[in-house]
C-alpha cells in the first residue's frame, strides 16, 4: 500500500518509519525541508509541495495527517481539498477536538478518519494505541497501515462514527491526568512523611508485581533516577505542568453529559494551579510528560 504522510515531527516520523518497516511505500511532506530530507534518507519518497505530494500519490489517495491540532489541520485540509474525492481517505492522527473532527468529516470530500494516538515516542519501538472514528470501509481499507503503526492488530479498533476516535482519546487523556495526579500525591506523601525514603527504590519495587504497576509508574522510577539530587528527589524540575486542553475538553463534556468526574477535574485544577506554587506531586507530573511524550521539562532557574 502507498501512504502519504503530512507532518514529520516526532510522531509523524514514527508513522513513516513503522509503515515502511512493514513493507509499504510512503510519500512524505512537511514545511520543514530538513524533516522531509530525513524521511527520504529513511526510504520515503519526498515531496516539496502539496501539489507534488498528491501527484505522487496518484489515484485512490491514502493520507495521514500528523500536524498540530487546530488551525494547522484546517489549513492542510484546505490545501488538499481540491485534490480529493470520495474514493480517497484522510486520517487525522493528532489530538483534535472530537467536534472539530465531526465538522471536518462533513466538509472534507474524502472519507475522514479521526485517529486518537497514544504511546508517545516509545511508539517508535512498541507501536501506538490507535482509537479510530469514521466510515467502516475506510477503516477496513487502511487496516494494514493501522496494523503497522499500532502495536499490532490488537492495538487499534474502530470506535464508531466520525468523532468517536478523538472522543475516546479525549477521555483517555483525562484518565491520564488523574493517574499522574494519583501517583504524584502518593510520592509527595512518601517524600514529606515520617520516614527517610528512596523514591526510586519505591517506584522500582512497586513496578515489580504491585497492583499499581504501570508504564507511568516506570516513568516515575526513571524520573527519580535521572533527576534526583542529594537535596531533592526531582532535582530542579519545576512545579509547572504545561498543557491542559484535552483535560478541559473532558471536563466540559462530562458537565454536558452530567457525568461526575471529580478525579479528572481535580487533576486538571492542580495542573492549572501548578503555575502558581511548588509541590512535588505536580513537579512529578511535569517530568512524566517528558517521559511519555518528550514534552519540554520546565525547570527552576
Amino acid at each position: 500500500m502507498q501512504l502519504g504522510v503530512i507532518g514529520l515531527g516526532r510522531m509523524g516520523q514514527i508513522v513513516v518509519d513503522r509503515v515502511m518497516a512493514a513493507g509499504h511505500d510512503v510519500v512524505a511532506f512537511d514545511l520543514d525541508d530538513e524533516a522531509v530530507q530525513q524521511a527520504a534518507e529513511g526510504g520515503a519518497t519526498p515531496a516539496d509541495s502539496i501539489e507534488g505530494f498528491v501527484e505522487t500519490l496518484g489515484e485512490a489517495k491514502r493520507i495521514w495527517l500528523m500536524v498540530p491540532a487546530g488551525k494547522a489541520v484546517d489549513a492542510t485540509l484546505d490545501d488538499l481539498d481540491p485534490h480529493l474525492n470520495g474514493e480517497d481517505i484522510v486520517v487525522d492522527g493528532g489530538n483534535s477536538k472530537f467536534q472539530a473532527s465531526i465538522d471536518r468529516a462533513e466538509a472534507t470530500p474524502a472519507a475522514y478518519l479521526d485517529c486518537g494516538t497514544s504511546g508517545g515516542p516509545a511508539g517508535a519501538e512498541l507501536g501506538f494505541s490507535l482509537m479510530i472514528g469514521g466510515p467502516a470501509w475506510a477503516y477496513e481499507e487502511l487496516t494494514p497501515v493501522f496494523d503497522a503503526v499500532a502495536t499490532g492488530p490488537g492495538g487499534h479498533d474502530r470506535m464508531g462514527e466520525s468523532g468517536a476516535g478523538h472522543y475516546v482519546k479525549m477521555v483517555h487523556n483525562g484518565v491520564e491526568y488523574a493517574l499522574m495526579q494519583a501517583y504524584g500525591e502518593g510520592f509527595e506523601l512518601l517524600a514529606d512523611g515520617r520516614y527517610d525514603l528512596d523514591m526510586e527504590s519505591i517506584a522500582r519495587t512497586w513496578n515489580n508485581g504491585a497492583v499499581i504497576r504501570s508504564w507511568l509508574l516506570e516513568l516515575c522510577e526513571e524520573a527519580f533516577r535521572e533527576e534526583r539530587t542529594a537535596e531533592d528527589p526531582l532535582g530542579d524540575v519545576a512545579d509547572h505542568i504545561a498543557g491542559g486542553s484535552t483535560g478541559s475538553w473532558t471536563v466540559e463534556e462530562a458537565l454536558q453529559q452530567e457525568v461526575p468526574v471529580p478525579l479528572i477535574y481535580q487533576a486538571l485544577a492542580e495542573r492549572f494551579d501548578s503555575r502558581n506554587e511548588g509541590r512535588l506531586s505536580r513537579r512529578l507530573a511535569n517530568r512524566l510528560r517528558y517521559g511519555f511524550g518528550r514534552h519540554r521539562i520546565a525547570r527552576n532557574e
